[in-house]
């Protein structure tokens, strides 16, 4: 079991940014890709962007490419969201995940473990 706790979420206007963090802790959590999902009212969750263990392979959802980066840094077991140029179809609840092995994965049934969300709200 892998640990997750976020951090960083809150209100920002439209062209803003804000830093996610998401803490991990439990059984060798540096071993296993990790990801950012988002689920906003009445809509599925969805994959923001995922990064492989050792931070070299990143995926992201085209509605996020060149506006948000994430990364990783496994001395601190913390993986991070940097979001620029934030847009109010951004707003949604921000889930940190693990997944199942070192890979990038893109789909909710690929993540083992969550943490418990933090909000982002983009007012216009």
């Amino acid at each position: 079991q892998v640990q997750l706790v976020e951090s960083g979420g809150g209100l920002v206007q439209a062209g803003g940014s804000l830093r996610l963090s998401c803490a991990a802790s439990g059984r060798t959590s540096n071993d296993y890709g990790m990801g950012w999902f988002r689920q906003a009212p009445g809509k599925e969750r969805e994959c923001v962007a995922t990064i492989n263990w050792s931070g070299g392979i990143r995926y992201y959802t085209d509605s996020v490419k060149g506006r948000f980066t994430i990364s990783r840094d496994n001395a601190k077991n913390t993986v991070y969201l940097q979001m620029n140029s934030l847009k109010p179809e951004d707003t949604a609840v921000y889930y940190c995940a693990a997944g199942s092995s070192g890979r990038v994965f893109t789909s909710v049934e690929a993540a083992l473990n969550w943490g418990q969300g933090t909000q982002v709200t983009v007012s216009s």
